[in-house]
């Protein structure tokens, strides 16, 4: 299993089946829906109740949880896609999530390193992600580990985020 440990936290990649895992899991994700950066919105039933059987039937999925001690403390949820231009596999950071009395801690650049590490394994050209404009520490950490806007050319401007909801 791939992970990194120390004295005062543990980073591993989530295992889906283990119940303690899965209820970190849906934990973590409805603190951070409940936090302002997440849309301050517990999560539904439906979600809280399908989530990790969801993400498990997806090979492309993956989580990394960092727990303190026995307490679940940071989560970050990766879903698999496909750059064509490279035609390779790229690892779509969905989630990232630590528990507020854990943050300044580095918690979510270790687990970054962690999703760093396994998105290499699986053979991905690049890491993505969207971050809310306001999230200046998150931003701030995703500067520190590499991560930049988007832009193909320069003269066309950086990437913006779009979503139209199907339902």
């Amino acid at each position: 299993m791939t992970e990194f440990a120390s004295p005062n936290l543990h980073i591993c990649r989530a295992d889906y089946a283990h119940p303690v895992h899965a209820r970190a899991v849906v934990e973590l994700l409805d603190a951070y829906a409940r936090d302002g950066a997440g849309g301050s919105k517990a999560l539904s039933d439906f979600a809280k109740t399908h989530l990790v059987k969801e993400l498990a039937a997806r090979p492309q999925a993956f989580s990394v949880l960092a727990f303190a001690g026995d307490q679940p403390v940071g989560l970050i949820n990766c879903i698999e896609g496909f750059s064509t231009f490279a035609c390779r596999p790229l690892v779509n950071i969905h989630d990232v999530a630590v528990l507020p009395g854990h943050r300044g801690q580095r918690v979510g650049e270790r687990m970054l390193a962690l999703v760093d590490q396994i998105a290499r394994e699986r053979g991905a050209c690049k890491l993505t992600l969207e971050v809310l404009q306001g999230n200046q520490s998150a931003i701030r950490l995703y500067e520190r580990v590499g991560f930049a806007g988007y832009q193909l050319d320069p003269a066309m401007g950086q990437a913006q985020f779009f979503q139209k909801w199907l339902e």
